[in-house]
């Protein structure tokens, strides 16, 4: 561990289960069990501390991130079906936003819902081929409280993992690359420069200003900018190149955790929500830290 981090992080990971094919989209149910997806094997799975993993979708259209709304239902980004779905109680998944403007939408990676109940999700045409990108940008996007969707910035590059400041006045978005050639630089081992960390201003109506870089994550290394959480006194944690960066609210860099293996994604959770739990490749850890996480709302 960095020594920059000695007062974050309590203790070191614990591996809870392995043998996925690349997990990602964790999320801490607040009756006491975890869930995260497995991309590759299109699953969603769900897990309880000390216990296996349980089948909780199967065929799971390319699930990806995951969060609450403000009534405690699942909100699901399905890459595959190129959509944004709420889990309802009948188990049943119902569509929440799949077009902006008459044109659908590419394929939402992580999505959080902001304390008025508005939902924000980044969206990117990475996998998708020419012929079948409808929108001309990548993007975050915001499902208003009312259902209307729209474009909340289209200045991200290609944007993936999401995280308000503690407050809400700032919304920060991992920027994994510009595009293919940052792909082909790391493949010779050189360093990516487009690999950072955007931050926005967000006004009382949602909307998204004062656009700038907030700290950047170069490397060579394997591991991009992904999953992001923030915790209460305002440092953010994101997931890249050797394990999950940590930053200061200033974007000053602490370190890096470091993980058997590379995370994607992180999530808080446990009873005092000091517990970060780590999907990473084919297996999900836990750690706990120091401070606790900022709490998913609800109404």
């Amino acid at each position: 561990m960095d020594q920059g981090l000695n007062d974050v992080v309590e203790s070191g990971p614990e591996l809870l289960a392995d043998g996925f094919g690349f997990t990602e989209g964790p999320l801490w149910h607040p009756d006491g069990h975890w869930e995260f997806v497995d991309i590759r094997k299109n699953t969603i799975h769900g897990l309880r501390p000390g216990g296996k993993t349980e089948t909780v979708r199967e065929n799971s259209d390319g699930s990806n991130g995951m969060t609450f709304d403000l009534r405690g239902n699942v909100i699901v980004c399905e890459g595959d079906n190129r959509r944004i779905t709420r889990r309802e109680a009948n188990g049943y998944y119902t569509t929440i936003a799949d077009q902006i403007g008459g044109k659908k939408i590419h394929r939402p990676n992580d999505v959080i819902c902001r304390s008025d109940g508005s939902l924000y999700f980044s969206d990117l045409g990475g996998r998708l081929a020419p012929e079948d990108r409808e929108l001309e940008y990548n993007g975050v996007h915001r499902i208003a409280p009312d259902g209307s969707v729209s474009n909340a910035t289209s200045d991200t590059e290609f944007p993936n993992g999401l995280a308000f400041s503690p407050d809400e006045s700032i919304l920060y978005v991992a920027i994994t690359r510009l595009d293919d050639t940052c792909i082909q630089e790391k493949e010779r081992g050189e360093i990516c420069r487009h690999q950072f960390i955007r931050a926005f201003d967000v006004a009382a109506d949602g909307s998204l200003s004062n656009n700038r870089v907030f700290a950047d994550m170069f490397s060579k290394e394997d591991g991009v900018p992904d999953g992001m959480k923030v915790d209460v006194e305002g440092r953010i944690y994101c997931t890249g190149s050797e394990g999950c960066w940590v930053f200061d609210s200033s974007g000053n860099h602490l370190g890096i955790i470091r993980l058997p293996e590379i995370p994607a994604n992180c999530a808080w959770g446990g009873p005092d929500n000091k517990t970060m739990f780590f999907t990473a490749r084919t297996s999900v850890f836990t750690m706990r830290m120091t401070t606790a996480g900022t709490p998913i709302h609800r109404a």
